[in-house]
């Protein structure tokens, strides 16, 4: 192999990572989403939180609890309502960077 073609394997390589890495921070800006004046992240620490608080309540009422948004402001929420916007947002945001990143991919 020489120079030229190896010099243009390493650049390729770089920009494919590069690629990936700005596409990962676009996705994961993406996860904010407002509720009940507070801003949150949605993922799985987000849901499984509020899966906890949800354990052993009934589910026709709604389940208030204080949590800290992702600016570490206390905020009063529904958990269950919360939960279903954080999975909402979640799997959308994880297919779409999911087709991106294929489509990423193809043309290395």
């Amino acid at each position: 192999m020489d120079t030229e073609k190896l010099s243009q394997n390493i650049k390729t390589r770089f920009d494919h990572r590069q690629a990936r890495l700005v596409l990962r921070e676009t996705y994961q800006a993406k996860m904010l989403f407002t509720y009940n004046g507070g801003m949150w992240r949605a993922g799985p620490e987000l849901i499984l939180l509020c899966d906890a608080c949800s354990l052993g309540m009934w589910q026709d009422s709604p389940i208030l609890i204080v949590l800290e948004d992702h600016y570490n402001t206390p905020v009063s929420v529904d958990a269950s309502e919360l939960k279903n916007l954080a999975v909402q947002r979640w799997q959308e945001q994880m297919n779409a960077w999911q087709s991106e990143y294929n489509e990423i991919s193809k043309n290395r």
